[in-house]
């Protein structure tokens, strides 16, 4: 097993650690599950750079990278619509998503069609990350100037969410055989 799988196993085995520290009784857990998150969320850049730098791609971190990184934030959206900090139609929405392109990609390669990452995936998986991190964090620093920016990046994710999936169809609507309807 090479480092940029070993990294990407990491991240998996950071969901737990980062779900018993924000549902413990520490002070501030929620933070500190914020940071965790952080590091979580930076490794899917490293296990990335190492494995294309390093010619260090695997079918195993092709499989494993995305569902870690699906996995990880499906966690903590599902656990922040626990503590009412996020509404639940939010989060069908972007798990309804990623389900919904998850199999638009597996139908693909059966057809033996790549699909690339877009710049509107790219933005929503920013836009997630920071939604989550801040919501996390009580919007801080940002509430000390009363600017709603976890509210903004919230709203934002979602809207991006519901724009990249429409592109990934559009883009690649030849996937989708109208014969087979």
């Amino acid at each position: 097993m090479n480092i940029a799988n070993k990294i990407t196993l990491f991240r998996v085995f950071l969901v737990p650690v980062f779900l018993l520290i924000l549902y413990s009784d520490l002070n501030n857990s929620h933070m500190i599950a914020g940071l965790v998150f952080i590091f979580a969320s930076l490794t899917d850049t490293l296990d990335g750079y190492l494995a294309r730098s390093r010619n260090l791609v695997t079918n195993f971190g092709k499989f494993v990278d995305p569902l870690a990184d699906k996995v990880l934030v499906a966690a903590a959206l599902i656990a922040l619509v626990e503590f009412g900090k996020i509404p639940g139609w939010i989060v069908v929405i972007i798990i309804a998503r990623e389900f919904t392109i998850t199999g638009f990609r597996v139908l693909a390669a059966s057809e033996g069609i790549t699909i690339a990452a877009s710049p509107l995936g790219k933005f929503k998986t920013i836009t997630q990350l920071l939604a989550i991190i801040l919501i996390l964090f009580n919007n801080y620093p940002f509430s000390l100037i009363n600017i709603p920016l976890d509210r903004i990046m919230l709203y934002l994710a979602t809207i991006f969410t519901i724009l990249s999936g429409i592109d990934y169809i559009v883009k690649n609507k030849q996937v989708l055989n109208m014969k087979d309807i």
